[in-house]
C-alpha cells in the first residue's frame, strides 16, 4: 500500500509547555564572584591591630631581660677573658665599648627622626588649629616654622622667594597658609605623586605576573614600606628604622579606622568600566585592586606626613593616581578587545 504525501504545515502537539524560555526569561545577572580580600587589605589590618596591655608587657619585659642577660654575658666573658689573658681581653673590651657607641649613635639618630616627624605633626595640628580660629599672627608663625623646615632644600629656593614676596599681600589666615601650600609644598606634592604611581604600579604588576603564593603580599608590603619612607622624606620628616615603622602603623591605623582600605570592584568599575574583573584575568584583577589599596596608601601618607592640611589645593585622587600608574596595563587590555 503506498503511503499518502501530504504537502503543507505540520501541527504537533506538545502536553508540557515549558513555562520559561529563552524569548521570556530573565536575563543573567552580572554578578561578580566574591572576592577574597586584597594582599593590602590583610597587610593594613594585620599592621593596625593594636596589641593588648598584655602583649606589650610581654614584649617589654622580654626585651629587658634580654639585654639583662646580654648585658651580664658581656661581662663575665670581657671579665674571664682579661683574668686569662689581658691583651685579648681588653681587646674585647675596646670592640665592646666600640659596640656600645655605635649603638648609642643609632639611639641619637633615632631620637632624631622622632623630633623631626613630631615637628611635622605640631606644623600641621597648629595649622589646624589657626584656620578654625581665622588667626592670622598664628598662621604666620606656622609659615615661619615651615620656612625654617625647608630652608636647605635647594628645590624650593625660588618657592621660599615667591613667598618672601606675596605674604606681606595676604592678611587672613587661610591665605597665608595656602600661599605657603601652594609655593612651597606644590612641588613636594608632585613628587609625593609620583613615588605613589611608582609603587601602585610595581605592586599591581608583581601581583598580575608572578603567580607564587604570597608574592602579592610581600610585594605590597615591601612597596608600601619603602612608598610611606620616601614620602615623609619628600615631606622634611626622614625617619630612621623605628621613625618609618611609627609612620607606617599611623597610616594604616587611620586606613583601618577611616574604613578607606576596604576598596573593591566599585573603584575598579570607575576606573576602566563595570564589567572589568569579568573581561580580564583574575590575576590582573587582583592587581589592580592591590594597586589601588596601595594609592589608598600613598594618599592616606600624603596627609599624614604634610605639614599643612588640604587647603584649597586638591587632594590626590586614588582613580587618577592609579590610572597614570596603570596606563599601559588599561591600554594593552583594550587593544586586544
Amino acid at each position: 500500500m503506498s503511503e499518502i504525501k501530504r504537502s503543507g504545515p505540520v501541527l504537533i502537539d506538545l502536553d508540557d509547555v515549558p513555562a520559561v524560555t529563552p524569548s521570556n526569561a530573565d536575563p543573567v545577572p552580572d554578578v561578580l564572584p566574591a572576592r577574597s580580600p586584597a594582599a593590602m587589605e590583610r597587610v593594613a589590618v594585620m599592621a593596625a591591630r593594636k596589641p593588648s596591655a598584655l602583649a606589650r608587657w610581654f614584649w617589654r619585659l622580654l626585651g629587658t631581660l634580654f639585654v639583662f642577660v646580654l648585658s651580664l654575658s658581656a661581662y663575665d666573658f670581657v671579665a674571664g677573658l682579661i683574668a686569662r689573658n689581658p691583651v685579648l681581653g681588653y681587646a674585647a673590651l675596646g670592640l665592646t665599648g666600640a659596640f656600645v657607641v655605635v649603638l648609642l649613635a643609632i639611639a641619637l639618630k633615632e631620637l632624631s627622626a622622632f623630633a623631626r616627624l613630631k615637628r611635622i605633626d605640631t606644623l600641621h595640628k597648629a595649622a589646624e588649629v589657626a584656620i578654625a580660629n581665622s588667626d592670622v599672627k598664628a598662621a604666620r608663625g606656622v609659615t615661619e616654622k615651615l620656612l625654617d623646615v625647608y630652608k636647605s632644600r635647594d628645590e624650593l629656593a625660588w618657592g621660599r622667594e615667591r613667598f618672601a614676596e606675596r605674604q606681606a599681600e595676604v592678611f587672613d589666615a587661610d591665605g597665608v597658609l595656602h600661599l605657603a601650600e601652594r609655593e612651597l609644598l606644590a612641588p613636594l606634592d608632585a613628587a609625593a605623586r609620583r613615588e605613589v604611581e611608582v609603587a601602585a604600579r610595581q605592586v599591581a604588576t608583581v601581583t598580575a605576573l608572578v603567580p607564587l603564593a604570597l608574592a602579592d603580599v610581600f610585594a605590597a608590603l615591601t612597596a608600601n614600606l619603602r612608598m610611606i619612607r620616601r614620602i615623609a622624606e619628600i615631606y622634611g620628616g626622614r625617619s630612621g628604622t623605628l621613625g618609618s615603622w611609627r609612620v607606617t602603623k599611623s597610616v594604616l591605623t587611620h586606613l583601618v579606622a577611616t574604613g578607606a582600605v576596604a576598596v573593591g570592584d566599585d573603584l575598579i568599575g570607575t576606573m576602566a568600566g563595570g564589567g572589568v574583573m569579568a573581561k580580564v584575568s583574575r590575576r590582573f584583577g587582583e592587581g589592580v585592586v592591590n594597586g589601588a589599596l596601595t594609592a589608598r596608601v600613598g594618599v592616606a601618607a600624603m596627609e599624614v606626613c604634610r605639614p599643612l592640611p588640604y587647603l584649597r589645593e586638591k587632594k590626590p585622587s586614588v582613580s587618577g593616581l592609579v590610572k597614570r600608574a596603570l596606563t599601559g596595563v588599561f591600554a594593552k587590555s583594550e587593544t586586544s578587545e
